[in-house]
């Protein structure tokens, strides 16, 4: 088993659906609620241990009832954390509004205790992440603490993968830090300026990202599966009909560290991801749709 580290948030998903948005000062009735766990380093943190990597989480938590899902969450999938409970702030929570007819959403994210990890929580743990395989982080934590990492990471020479979502402006030197890079196409295009609809588009996009000093630039395209750089679009891998897109970006990043940190190759760790991928959007849910190992390999078998 390879030993993955990420550093990432955890939030709890709190959904809603209605049939409409109510307006200020009313009260609607709704049609449903849901809570689970959520946060993309969280997530991608359960895809990459069930996919069978030894995983390790570095995030902040309350000391509430949502620090709780987190790690029960963590513990189900075999992920160890490495978190401060933070006792005069709270767990991160999204409230997430869903209009009944369209799907359509409005979400508030309140990050709570995890906007408070800082270079200081990074040098802590310094050791740990030096001695991975592979480092992975994403930008909901403050952009201090992933560029903090990600140096100290690249010193030790661990690989290091960065999932630049959701979508900011980088401090100059970050995208050199890393090995890979994967933005959805909409990340891509606030990187890059430039629009990714097909395999062309992302081929110029990846020179782009190559020119601002990324190793090997990953380009995730839903459902026509994901640019890999020097390779070409490897194609998204079908389970079954689709129930839920949200968390399969995640479950590509989880997978793709999992492989890589296994000593697959990079086309090889990308067609994982894809399985993944492939397999969390037939379920509901984000962290409980991740795959196992074993349901991977049998749809690549397939």
């Amino acid at each position: 088993m390879g030993k993955v580290v990420i550093l990432g948030v955890f939030v709890a998903d709190t959904a809603y659906r209605a049939d409409r948005m109510p307006r200020m000062g009313e009260t609607i009735l709704g049609n449903s609620f849901a809570l689970g766990p959520g946060g993309k380093g969280s997530n991608q943190a359960v895809a990459c241990a069930k996919i069978g990597a030894q995983t390790h989480m570095i995030s902040k938590l309350g000391q509430d009832g949502f620090a709780k899902l987190a790690l029960d969450t963590w513990a189900a999938a075999g992920v160890t954390p490495h978190v401060d409970h933070i006792a005069d702030s709270y767990t991160g929570a999204a409230y997430i509004f869903v209009e009944e007819s369209s799907g359509d959403n409005a979400i508030i994210i309140a990050p709570g205790a995890a906007a408070l990890i800082g270079e200081a929580d990074i040098e802590a743990r310094a050791d740990l992440i030096a001695g991975a395989d592979v480092f992975v982080t994403q930008l909901e934590q403050p952009m201090p603490a992933a560029l903090r990492a990600l140096q100290i990471a690249r010193d030790a020479g661990v690989t290091t993968i960065l999932n630049p979502a959701p979508a900011a402006e980088l401090p100059e030197g970050m995208l050199a830090l890393c090995d890979y890079v994967t933005p959805n196409e909409t990340e891509c295009e606030a990187l890059t300026g430039i629009t990714v609809e097909n395999a062309e588009d992302a081929a110029r996009a990846a020179e782009a990202l190559r020119a601002l000093g990324v190793g090997t630039p990953i380009i995730t395209m839903g459902v026509q599966g994901a640019y890999l750089h020097r390779h070409g679009l490897v194609p998204a891998v079908s389970a079954g009909p689709v129930v839920e897109t949200t968390g399969a970006g995640d479950a590509f990043n989880g997978g793709f560290a999992a492989a890589l940190a296994e000593g697959l190759s990079a086309l090889e760790a990308v067609t994982l991801g894809c399985a993944t991928a492939g397999l969390s959007v037939t379920r509901p849910g984000t962290a409980p749709a991740m795959p196992d190992r074993a349901e991977v390999d049998a749809l690549l078998r397939r």
